[in-house]
């Protein structure tokens, strides 16, 4: 039986996606870097240290560790300046219809982000009270596509992963999921979420009756 629910952050519940890019090109463009949007697509659901490794790859780079530590440092520095504009206007559509429907059917809730500033953004969109459990990129070492931010979310809610289903944008996050043994419904296109157990285009195409349908015999 579904018990709870683990939502990623960023293109699940809000969409951050441009102010994660301007804040990257801004680095890229101090350090003379190539970055684009191809570039940052590959960042999407991979931790800062994870994602200036990539970065750094495609241009061939290479610091020490203390330098990497310094510039991921700097680009949460800009990231984190733009969340202040950020308010509960900026839920992505039908996410938090489906957040409030949950909350009256009485299921467990969990984030399940690599952000560091998930707390910050959540505030921001005051979606706090919709999660029991917030994990977050202090909550574990290891990033997606290691399922252990979605474990450490459904053990906080006393649950077994089979028992969950994860929302994911990310190709790193199914991966994730799956790994842990958890549902998973992907948001975003064929090509990059296909391998979750449902898919939707969108957030808005994803209410709970639309989930409980597909997973039917999951919910009784």
């Amino acid at each position: 039986m579904i018990k709870g629910f683990i939502f990623d952050l960023d293109g699940v519940i809000t969409d951050t996606a441009a102010s994660h890019y301007d804040a990257w090109k801004k680095l890229s463009d101090e350090m003379g870097w190539a970055f684009d949007h191809a570039v940052n697509d590959k960042l999407r659901g991979i931790s800062r240290m994870d994602s200036i490794q990539v970065i750094m790859d495609h241009n061939n780079a290479s610091l020490d560790e203390a330098t990497i530590i310094e510039l991921a440092a700097k680009k949460n520095e800009i990231y984190v300046a733009s969340l202040e504009t950020m308010t509960p206007e900026d839920y992505l559509p039908g996410a938090k219809e489906l957040l409030t429907h949950l909350r009256t059917e009485g299921f467990s809730v969990a984030l399940g982000s690599a952000s560091k500033n998930a707390i910050k953004v959540l505030q921001q969109l005051n979606a706090t009270a919709y999660f029991d459990v917030i994990g977050d990129g202090n909550s574990v070492s290891k990033s997606k596509p290691e399922p252990d931010i979605f474990l450490y979310g459904s053990e906080k809610m006393g649950l077994q992963p089979d028992e969950c289903i994860v929302f994911e944008d990310a190709e790193s996050g199914v991966d994730a999921a799956k790994a842990g043994r958890f549902y998973s419904v992907g948001i975003g296109p064929e090509e990059r979420v296909g391998h979750a157990d449902l898919r939707f285009d969108t957030m808005a195409e994803a209410t709970l009756f639309e989930v409980k349908a597909y997973f039917k015999e999951l919910f009784g």
